[in-house]
């Protein structure tokens, strides 16, 4: 029979409460949060990867987008760039990145991440254009509108909704998708769970796992927020409006 300390007794130490408490006592540490390599610099860090990726991609994606929706043709491009991205595994390419030329580190992790932040956006954009109502374009160009003021005044303030529905769902998974940096030499908030994992000390990375992911609630609902205040007043009436119905 197994005494106190024998294999019984260690596998209940290490079982999932003991992992949770470990998680809990680290992230109450105050020492965990400051210094270089502290949650503060780390989330800093973090963020700054995640918000580079996405812009990049809005400057790309964005542009690209309206531009092909409001010319009604390139449907079938929008779905093979976005197929095509969606389907290389950002871990892969950030691997070849940081053995070729780019190099280890944040470089190789934000070219990785923006490569895949361009689908939803670049998809909505199209999207969002494209079912724009003929009739308030018609209108507006009877008003003697350009096809440009057409675009600026009419077409992309109706299509803001999913416009920055695109946006908002890329920097969820940009933020998601930026702790695979620590795989690679690079910075944020993956570093603790990557060294909790490597030191075997599992309540760490539970820790930097619900950092990530707190990170991410915050976004959206900071990205639904501004989302709302960005659609114009008509349109939420109506979204309330059908929703009710």
């Amino acid at each position: 029979m197994s005494g106190a300390g024998g294999p019984l007794a260690a596998a209940v130490g290490n079982g999932p409460t003991s992992v949770v408490q470990e998680a809990v006592v680290w992230l109450n540490d105050p020492a965990n949060w400051t210094g270089p390599n502290g949650i503060l610099s780390l989330a800093s860090e973090h963020l700054a990867m995640s918000a580079i990726a996405v812009l990049a991609a809005a400057v790309i994606a964005l542009p690209l987008g309206i531009w092909l929706g409001y010319a009604g043709r390139g449907a079938t491009l929008t779905v093979v760039v976005a197929n095509t991205t969606r389907a290389l595994p950002t871990l892969a390419l950030l691997t070849l990145f940081a053995a070729s030329a780019i190099g280890f580190g944040n470089r190789a992790t934000v070219l990785a991440v923006t490569i895949f932040a361009i689908p939803p956006i670049l998809t909505n954009a199209h999207e969002g254009i494209r079912g724009v109502d003929p009739d308030a374009k018609d209108a507006a160009a009877g008003m003697g509108m350009s096809r440009s003021r057409v675009l600026r005044a009419v077409a992309i303030p109706l299509a803001i909704p999913l416009v920055a529905a695109g946006i908002r769902t890329s920097a969820v998974q940009v933020v998601a998708t930026i702790p695979l940096a620590a795989l690679v030499g690079g910075g944020g908030l993956g570093v603790i769970i990557v060294t909790g994992i490597a030191t075997q000390r599992y309540g760490k990375a539970l820790a930097g796992a619900v950092l990530v992911a707190t990170i991410c609630l915050v976004v959206e609902g900071l990205l639904a927020l501004a989302q709302r205040l960005a659609t114009p007043a008509p349109l939420r009436y109506l979204a309330r409006a059908e929703a009710a119905t």
